[in-house]
């Protein structure tokens, strides 16, 4: 798939520093309901889609990227480094049945949940928010899900879980890209445990109304839609609550570009270039980025007192 960019692209828009040194394909060949039962959603699998889905009072009213940028435009980089490299290689090799995610660490009740012990916990809602990538690009996607606020309250963390950490899964058998060094694999991000609980965060199982697709991080991943589109880690398959701030991916391979809170903020320029403004995917015209991606009233509350340029 080709998708244009406009001439002024600078390359510091598309590629991070650690990785420049060193079509979208939906679930083909599967039919819808055969995908959705191998989800575990019987309760949907037979009506071919993921059902009528709760609107949700958190949602953009503004208009929806394409199916095709959003499957076929993003950063997965257990399936390589290319933008259009994870809808390549993700479907067909991503073996998302069976699967488990184990939830250990500060918690009262440790567990081993699969992929339908999750989808009990909550109704699954469509929540439509702004995404920002910390490379300047931003889409607007229908997220499927249920707030991480419920896997929490189930665990019940005790009164040392201050953070919670998310590992992804590092197969290089069936993630090309894990065998190449340029990162430390697995794929590690965290929040504070207020951020985690706050009702914006979503353990996502689908989008646009359908299963998950591989390239998107099948089949269960994090969306915090106020932070750069990093801090979602994708295809998790472990959850720790800890006593101290977890280091994640990004601040081993790039510290002085990628901090732990990474919270979209127009007024702290990344090393290489400003954050300023963003291109909507789809659009020419760079428009202006919102201070926490346009949540502040929901969000900025959880940073108060804090100096955000020091905590970046």
């Amino acid at each position: 798939m080709l998708i244009r960019r406009p001439p002024d692209l600078l390359p510091s828009e598309i590629t991070p520093e650690p990785l420049a040194r060193g079509r979208r394909a939906l679930l083909k060949g599967l039919g819808a309901g055969a995908a959705l039962a191998g989800l575990g959603l019987p309760q949907i699998s037979q009506a071919g889609s993921l059902g009528t889905l709760r609107p949700s009072p958190l949602s953009s009213d503004e208009k929806l990227t394409p199916l095709k940028s959003v499957t076929g435009y993003n950063n997965f980089y257990e399936f390589g480094t290319d933008k259009e490299d994870p809808a390549r290689h993700a479907p067909g090799r991503l073996k998302t049945q069976p699967w488990t995610v184990t939830v250990e660490g500060e918690i009262k009740r440790p567990r081993t949940f699969s992929i339908d012990d999750l989808l009990k916990l909550a109704p699954l809602e469509e929540r439509i928010y702004r995404m920002r990538c910390v490379e300047g690009w931003s889409m607007v996607i229908p997220w499927v899900g249920f707030p991480l606020a419920e896997l929490i309250r189930q665990v019940e963390p005790n009164g040392q879980a201050r953070f919670v950490e998310f590992v992804t899964l590092a197969d290089p058998q069936q993630m090309p890209g894990v065998r190449s060094p340029l990162l430390d694999w697995p794929y590690v991000e965290g929040l504070r445990l207020d951020e985690a609980q706050h009702p914006l965060t979503l353990l996502a199982v689908g989008l646009y109304g359908e299963v998950l697709p591989a390239q998107n991080g099948a089949p269960i991943r994090l969306v915090v839609p106020w932070k750069y589109g990093f801090k979602s880690a994708k295809s998790i398959v472990r959850i720790r609550f800890v006593r101290e701030q977890p280091r994640s991916t990004w601040m081993k391979a790039g510290p002085s570009e990628y901090g732990f809170y990474s919270n979209v903020n127009p007024a702290v320029d990344h090393p290489r270039w400003s954050q300023a403004t963003e291109r909507r995917i789809g659009e020419f015209i760079k428009r202006k980025t919102l201070p926490f991606n346009g949540y502040a009233d929901q969000v900025a509350g959880l940073y108060s007192g804090m100096d955000l340029r020091r905590f970046f």
